[in-house]
């Protein structure tokens, strides 16, 4: 029996198309996602995400258990500053990818992706060492994004700017917005400026309400889960399942950047030596045929299959079609020709570099 999110009612009042996503009824899109992606990319949107899960990481052994459990390193991070980084099972694939926010020494909170969460958890019980706990709390947080280049125009009617976290990947968790206790994060999945808001399940509907009553001049529209993916693909943002799964390593999917090699130990880093140089790369891949690539789809090198689109689109502000693939590394190269198969057909397609989309502000 798929859960509901605590602004689910709004979504059907709002007529907005509920369907079936990692476990919750969700809306795909209000409007349509045409409209929606546009408006996040020139005006504002907001999404409910309170489908994400969030776990608290806690204790002295707290840092020292997330430095082995991610990929990235979570040494010299300030309160309030957030660090994204896979997290690998032993064989170097991924297990999932996650955002951790430090709130003060010795206590983190985890964000994490909704489908993967009860796994996540399992798995950090499971490899959990010393003094430290994990605790699941997704059940009592909700989870609001407002995204798009009016969306600090729109948050500054509710909050003092110098309360607005101003950089990039950081939080604040004393954030309290006409009354309502929340953290402020300057984050998001749309490739566009903008925050993510998480507060207490009981205040969701009345904060949805309150952002949209702000936002009405600025255009600030209701976004679905169609919008959601089109802005990330487009913005070249790998989603877990798509470009990474237990299977494909974060070093074969670009997210080496994410991987601190330099450090002692973390699970997964002995397989990833033993594998070594990956000898596929994700690409960019910008269909310049007719016809629109989706997932799973064959990439070729004149008659050469040389690897497999992991996520497909026709993109409403760039107006073409474009993938993300996993190919062999030497047709990896910006500019390079190749042919993607849709529906039995090879259509022309060319490597261009990731991401397809990036903000300006």
């Amino acid at each position: 029996m798929d859960k509901k999110t605590p602004l689910y009612d709004i979504h059907v009042a709002a007529k907005g198309k509920i369907v079936s996503f990692a476990g919750y009824q969700l809306p795909v899109q209000y409007q349509g996602v045409m409209g929606e992606h546009q408006a996040v990319r020139k005006a504002c949107g907001m999404f409910d995400v309170s489908h994400m899960g969030e776990i608290i990481c806690k204790g002295p052994d707290a840092l020292e258990n997330l430095n082995y459990l991610l990929t990235n390193d979570y040494c010299n991070m300030a309160d309030g500053q957030a660090r994204y980084s896979p997290m690998c099972n032993e064989h170097g694939g991924v297990v999932d990818d996650l955002i951790v926010y430090k709130v003060r020494d010795d206590c983190y909170f985890l964000v994490v992706n909704a489908a993967n969460k009860d796994k996540d958890f399992a798995w950090m019980q499971k490899h959990a060492f010393g003094d430290v706990v994990f605790t699941d709390i997704s059940d009592s947080v909700a989870q609001i994004a407002l995204q798009g280049p009016k969306a600090e125009q729109i948050l500054q009617k509710l909050v003092e700017k110098e309360k607005i976290p101003q950089k990039y990947y950081t939080g604040r968790f004393d954030a309290v917005v006409k009354g309502f206790r929340c953290i402020i994060s300057r984050t998001g999945y749309t490739g566009e400026y903008g925050y993510e808001f998480y507060m207490s399940s009981e205040d969701a509907k009345a904060f949805w309400e309150m952002l949209l009553e702000a936002g009405n001049e600025e255009g600030l529209v209701p976004c679905g889960l169609g919008a959601r993916d089109t802005l990330r693909l487009e913005a070249g943002m790998p989603l877990y399942g798509h470009e990474m799964n237990d299977e494909i390593t974060p070093l074969e999917t670009g997210l080496g950047s994410f991987v601190k090699m330099s450090k002692k130990n973390f699970l997964g880093k002995e397989a990833l030596v033993k594998k070594g140089e990956p000898d596929v790369s994700r690409v960019g891949i910008k269909i310049t045929g007719r016809g629109i690539a989706r997932e799973h789809m064959p990439v070729y090198a004149g008659e050469q299959k040389i690897g497999e689109t992991t996520s497909g689109t026709y993109c409403p502000y760039l107006e073409y079609a474009v993938a993300m693939a996993l190919v062999s590394k030497e047709y990896s190269k910006a500019g390079t020709a190749l042919q993607v198969e849709i529906r039995g057909r090879k259509v022309e397609a060319m490597v261009v570099d990731l991401p397809f989309y990036k903000c300006q502000k």
